[in-house]
């Protein structure tokens, strides 16, 4: 098939790497460079990385609005364009233009957390099943009827890093498959189902603090979701402290302050939360690296600490 590629982040590379080995890719779409790092030069995306690596055509229009963009979309004349994580809207006429439509790998089990942010969503909300959903798209927010999808368990040490990254290949995986049964007319699509319907709303900064006033396994579970990004935080005498990793405790701790230090070992920094316990396992103190309990420790005392609640 002749493809149309349309994608940002890493989470969109494996499928791009999947696709240019079985179809032929007549193009990828990526939002325009960003400004980042120290002095804010541009960057591209890891998407037009792979692309320019290929040797593939490379368009990065500010929107799908404009005329050039849709002009440039229908003289490829492409079989399909592959949607993952692009960031820009398509409108109608764009999803029109490819002669099988436009088809969007979604990193979660449609219609449960449509919308910017499903891998971090389905970890706080301690969602124990996610997976990938390929849908047609149409002018809803991931609402087109489903493909394929796959589910896999999420375990108790993955945060939304280790889960990004086996979400990104089972997506680039069943686009391939997905591609050879459509071609093959085995496909039948479904319409998404009313019940079960959530949205992921997208993450900010300000979540990221911890309320160590809530259940230890709330706690926890933001731990992880905000691994890699934008990191959990907490305030030890008004410096931030970021929170890598971390693990749930047996026990509870009845009439301690949420927030306060019951002990700071080499195997963790233990920590009373309104009900329950956590064990802090690495973590960072502004302007530093991050590091294992361990060795921070050594340069910052923790035993009888109070963290700030919230």
């Amino acid at each position: 098939m002749k493809l149309g590629f349309a994608g940002t982040p890493q989470f969109a590379v494996a499928a791009l790497d999947a696709l240019r080995r079985v179809h032929r890719i007549g193009a990828v779409f990526t939002q325009p460079d960003r400004p980042a790092g120290r002095g804010q030069p541009l960057h591209g995306s890891p998407v037009k990385a792979l692309a320019l690596e290929c040797g593939f055509p490379v368009h990065q229009p500010a929107s799908f609005k404009s005329q050039e963009a849709l002009d440039t979309l229908r003289g490829l004349e492409l079989d399909a364009l592959i949607v993952v994580a692009y960031g820009l809207i398509l409108p109608p006429a764009a999803l029109r233009t490819p002669k099988l439509g436009c088809i969007n790998i979604h990193a979660s089990l449609l219609p449960r957390w449509r919308g910017a942010a499903p891998i971090q969503r389905a970890i706080l909300a301690g969602d124990a099943v996610t997976g990938v959903t390929i849908m047609r798209m149409d002018e809803g927010l991931d609402t087109g009827p489903v493909l394929a999808a796959r589910a896999i368990d999420i375990s108790a040490v993955d945060t939304a890093g280790t889960l990004h990254d086996r979400l990104a290949r089972l997506g680039a995986d069943l686009i391939v498959e997905t591609l050879a049964a459509l071609e093959a007319g085995r496909i039948r699509e479904l319409p998404q189902p009313s019940a079960g319907l959530t949205y992921a709303e997208k993450i900010t900064k300000s979540e990221a603090r911890i309320d160590w006033r809530e259940d230890g396994a709330q706690v926890w579970r933001k731990i992880r979701a905000f691994n890699p990004w934008p990191i959990a935080e907490t305030r030890l005498d008004g410096v931030q402290l970021r929170i890598w990793e971390a693990e749930l405790c047996p026990g509870a701790a009845p009439g301690t302050e949420p927030g306060s230090v019951l002990a700071a070992t080499h195997e963790g920094v233990d920590v009373a939360c309104g009900t329950g316990i956590v064990r802090i396992t690495r973590l960072q103190l502004a302007g530093r690296k991050a590091l294992p309990v361990a060795e921070f420790i050594q340069g910052l005392r923790l035993d009888g600490a109070r963290f700030a609640a919230v």
